[in-house]
Parts: structure tokens; C-alpha cells; sequence
């Protein structure tokens, strides 16, 4: 007897790609494998919330923001509820520096908003950053270097000692900037955090925690990016709960990630770190940055808001956020963009048409009977992970109609744009013509559309003449037809506030009526009668 293979099930060959030239993370950096906390906690509120769109999404740009876009950004990301915002890399460019100052100058900067600055570990670019916040009552100053190992010896061609030379060096310069100014708080990001030794940044961020003096008053923030992603989430989640254990003087440090995306899991590294320690999390709205962008702060704070958990921040009018975005740095966000994208709350499949549809009838339904605003009472759609309401959407858009939708998306956009609450026996008959017709065309069908549809199918009157049905009812008009030679046998007729129903036999053929206005019911009859050739 043959054994067969346990993977024989699975038809995938070996690819032609190089894939041996790759190495995994476990080869290129030692992540410690201690006792883990963060699969079992659970995030119940939000962390402090850093956008850096202003520099690191900035340099991200293949056309960088002036002033105006750079301001214009600024105040939405004031008026959403940041605040602390990296505003700029005031030593990377004119453009920069023109704009902290104009921040400075301009009193942009509310009381309880801190802006953070971006420099190298270099004397002469850390004095043209202090340069560029003075006057400021307030602000982070942000020193970096790369610390892992292909960066040391590839790009900088120093080694350990001479990294943290280099660093102490200027961190002390950057305390001497700053002087007794008690508005200036320092932050270190050991950038390429997760590809260096777990040891060696314990060696410099706690280096610069006791050379800064930190307190719990005046806390150092040590932020460890994901410069580029390299492992699953799982992975970085232990990189920093392991500096989360380790870190001196704990309470005088406020422990940073900084996320990036190329693995396609920025999101998920960033709910993951939190989970493990940290406090505060830099990206972008929308996910911009370099390659394939930072963390992105909208998913990350209404994932957070789809939980039951505050997000401190104000995302109620999703697109005129988006908007502001888009036009600042002149790219599009995704139509099935988490939360934003245009088709995020639509639906086009029948089956999710049909349940969400039922769905919001129920929610109606049940905020009517608790006497509360449908706005104010939980949430429990199927599909729709947050109300489209509570981020600025109407529903208008939640159901839209194509050859892959059903009934329930057709009978839902006839009742709510035109008031035509069809009969459930009558929705398959109808969304059969809707799909010959949108398959015919290869496109949607928009509710006005619909309507036309629906008339131009049910609606099929003729004699005898309006004038004549009035005071006629439909047994009558049965017996009428009948006597005319017409086997007419009502099966059911149903009627809403805007039109009547009816389905019959006539002939032995089984057809829909309808008909809107005076006598609709009788008309209805008749119009299911006049479908049906003699």
C-alpha cells in the first residue's frame, strides 16, 4: 500500500522565482523569546496618536507640499484631534523650515498642541532645527539613526561603539540647545528597529534616558520603527514588549512604534505593539510614506472606534477628511479603502444586499421600540462593521444595483428612493428583469432607473379608461374580463402608501401588476391582465 503524501491534496508546484536568495528574519536578527503578555490584553483605549504626513509623508511625495497645502493639512489634522503632530524636517529643505517658522510666526499652534520636529544626528542640523522652533512654547525634538547591522556597515561604515558615540554626542548637544526651556522634551528613534540587536537598543535608549535626565514630568520618548517590514506582526509585538520589560526608568519614557507597510501588515504590527507596551503610534492618514506607506491612522483609530472604544479623535465627516488629503497630496485614496474609499459601504451582491437590508429594518425596528434615535441605539448590521452615519455616509449609497445583485438590493433601493414597498413574492419576478437588463447593458442600474424599470414593466394599462374604473373594484373588473372571454383569477394583491399590487393568473399564465395613483388596486389588476396577449 502506497502512502500518500500529507500535502498531496495540494496541486501548488515549486515557483521559478529565487526565492533562496531571501533570508528569513529569525537569520538576520535575534528577537527574544520570553514570557509574552500581549496575546491575552486587549486594547481598551486609545494611544496618543502622532501623524507625521507633514515629513514623513512629505518626503513621500513626488510632489512635496508648499505652504499652503502644508497648512491646510495642519489645521485638519488640528481640527480632527491630534495633538502632537510632527509639522517638518526643518533641516531637509527651505521649504520645511519656512513652514515650522510660519507655524512660529503665524500662532497656528493651539495651547494644547505639540509640535515635533525631525533631525539627523548631525551639530550643524540639529542647530538649524532649533532655529527653526524658536518661540515655540512647546515641542518634540526628534533625533534619529540608523543602528542595524546592514545600515553600520553598508551606509554608515561605523560600528556599535561608534553608533553610540556618535548618538551621546548628539543628544547633548540637542540638551545644550534646548537649556532650561521646560516646553522642550526630547525623542530617539534607533531607526531599523527591528533588524537590530535587542541589546544594543536597550544600550542607547537608556544611554539617552539617563543623559536627558527624563522624568515622569518630562518624559523621553523612545520610538522603535518598523523602518522595513520583515516578519509577521506576532514578531514585532515581541520586539516591543521585550524593550517594554527592559526599558529604565520605565515611567519617564513614553515607548513609540512607528510602523511601515511593505509586508502589508502596518495595521496589524501597530494594534499588535500596542498590545505589547506601546503608548503612542506615528503614521499617516490614509497610509501614506515611503514605498508602500506608513502605518495608517485612520484604520487604526476607527478599528479602535468598531470595538466600542474611544478613538480621541473625530472622524465624523470621513470625507471631507479625505478630501483635504487627497487634495494635499495629490493622490487618490483606494474606493475600497478601509472606512473611506468610496464603495466601502456598498453593497452589490444579492446575499449581501438581502442581509443588510434586513439588517437596517431591524435596527429601525428596534430603535422605535426603545424610543431612541436610530443613531443611539448599538449597532448589529450584517456587513457594515460600523454605522456609514457615524463617519458622515447616508445609506444612499449602502445598496447599489448590478448583474451580480438580488432581490433584496432592488426591493431595498425602490422602497427607500421612491416609497415602493413591493410584496416579497413580487421581488424575484422583478429582479429578473433587472438582471436581463443590467446584464444587457454591463452596468449598474441607479434607483431612478429602477423606477423607470419597474413602470415600464408592471405598469401596462389599458381600457377600459381611468374614468370608468372609478367606484369599480377588482371583482368586478374580474367578472368583466371574464365575460369578455379573459380567465382572471386574483392571487394576491397587496398595497403600500404609494401603489397596489397584484398577481394573477390569467389565461393560466401567473403575472405581476401594478399601478400608482387613484383606483390603484383595480388598476394593478388591469395591468397584470394587459401583460398577458390575448
Amino acid at each position: 500500500m502506497t502512502t500518500a503524501s500529507p500535502f498531496s491534496w495540494n496541486p501548488q508546484r515549486p515557483s521559478p522565482m529565487p526565492y533562496d536568495r531571501y533570508r528569513p528574519f529569525h537569520e538576520r536578527v535575534n528577537v527574544p523569546s520570553g514570557e509574552r503578555s500581549w496575546p491575552a490584553a486587549h486594547i481598551d483605549r486609545a494611544p496618543l496618536w502622532v501623524p507625521v504626513d507633514l515629513r514623513d509623508g512629505n518626503q513621500a511625495l513626488a510632489e512635496p507640499m508648499d505652504t499652503p497645502r502644508k497648512r491646510r493639512l495642519f489645521d485638519l489634522l488640528v481640527a480632527t484631534g491630534f495633538k502632537e503632530i510632527e509639522v517638518g524636517y526643518p533641516s531637509a529643505s527651505r521649504t520645511d523650515f519656512d513652514f515650522v517658522r510660519h507655524l512660529v510666526t503665524s500662532g497656528a499652534v493651539p495651547d494644547d498642541v505639540t509640535p515635533v520636529v525631525f533631525t539627523p544626528a548631525r551639530p550643524e542640523l540639529i542647530d538649524r532645527t532649533f532655529d527653526a522652533i524658536e518661540g515655540l512654547p512647546r515641542a518634540v525634538v526628534h533625533l534619529y539613526i540608523a543602528t542595524s547591522p546592514v545600515w553600520r556597515e553598508v551606509v554608515l561604515g561605523r560600528d556599535r561603539g561608534e553608533v553610540w558615540a556618535t548618538v551621546r554626542a548628539a543628544a547633548e548637544h540637542m540638551a545644550r540647545g534646548a537649556g532650561d526651556a521646560p516646553g522642550i522634551r526630547f525623542q530617539f528613534s534607533p531607526e531599523t528597529f527591528n533588524l537590530t540587536e535587542p541589546d544594543f537598543v536597550l544600550e542607547l535608549c537608556d544611554g539617552l534616558t539617563e543623559l536627558w535626565d527624563a522624568s515622569p514630568d518630562r518624559p523621553v520618548t523612545h520610538n522603535l520603527p518598523a523602518t522595513v517590514e520583515i516578519a509577521t506582526p506576532n514578531v514585532y509585538a515581541d520586539q516591543i514588549e521585550y524593550a517594554h520589560r527592559n526599558l529604565s526608568r520605565r515611567d519617564a519614557v513614553i515607548l513609540s512604534v512607528h510602523p511601515h507597510n511593505d509586508r502589508g501588515t502596518g495595521v496589524a504590527c501597530a494594534e499588535l505593539a500596542v498590545l505589547a507596551g506601546a503608548q503612542r503610534v506615528e503614521g499617516c492618514l490614509f497610509g501614506n510614506g515611503e514605498r508602500t506607506g506608513n502605518v495608517d491612522l485612520v484604520t487604526l483609530a476607527l478599528n479602535l472606534y468598531a470595538q466600542g472604544v474611544d478613538p480621541m479623535v473625530d472622524f465624523g465627516n470621513i470625507d471631507a477628511v479625505r478630501e483635504t488629503v487627497e487634495h494635499c497630496n495629490r493622490l487618490p485614496v483606494h474606493p475600497r479603502h478601509p472606512y473611506a474609499g468610496d464603495l466601502v459601504y456598498t453593497a452589490f451582491s444579492g446575499t449581501h444586499q438581502d442581509a443588510i437590508s434586513k439588517g437596517l429594518a431591524q435596527h429601525a425596528r428596534r430603535a422605535a421600540e426603545l424610543g431612541l434615535p436610530e443613531g443611539r441605539v448599538p449597532w448589529s448590521v450584517p456587513y457594515l462593521p460600523i454605522d456609514p452615519a457615524d463617519v458622515g455616509r447616508s445609506y444612499e449609497a449602502v445598496i447599489r444595483v448590478n448583474s451580480q445583485s438580488g432581490k433584496g438590493g432592488m426591493a431595498y433601493l425602490l422602497r427607500t428612493h421612491h416609497g415602493l414597498d413591493l410584496p416579497p413574492r413580487m421581488r424575484p419576478d422583478f429582479s429578473r428583469v433587472v438582471q436581463e437588463a443590467t446584464d444587457a447593458s454591463g452596468r449598474e442600474a441607479t434607483p431612478k432607473e429602477l423606477y423607470e424599470l419597474f413602470r415600464e414593466t408592471y405598469v401596462v394599462e389599458g381600457p377600459p379608461e381611468q374614468g370608468e374604473l372609478t367606484g369599480l373594484d377588482t371583482s368586478t373588473l374580474v367578472e368583466t374580463l371574464t365575460a369578455t372571454g379573459r380567465a382572471v383569477d386574483v392571487l394576491e394583491l397587496a398595497e403600500d402608501a404609494t401603489a397596489a399590487y397584484a398577481e394573477c393568473r390569467v389565461n393560466g399564465v401567473t403575472v405581476w401588476g401594478a399601478a400608482e395613483g387613484p383606483a390603484a388596486s383595480v388598476r394593478a389588476v388591469l395591468s397584470a391582465v394587459n401583460r398577458v396577449p390575448r
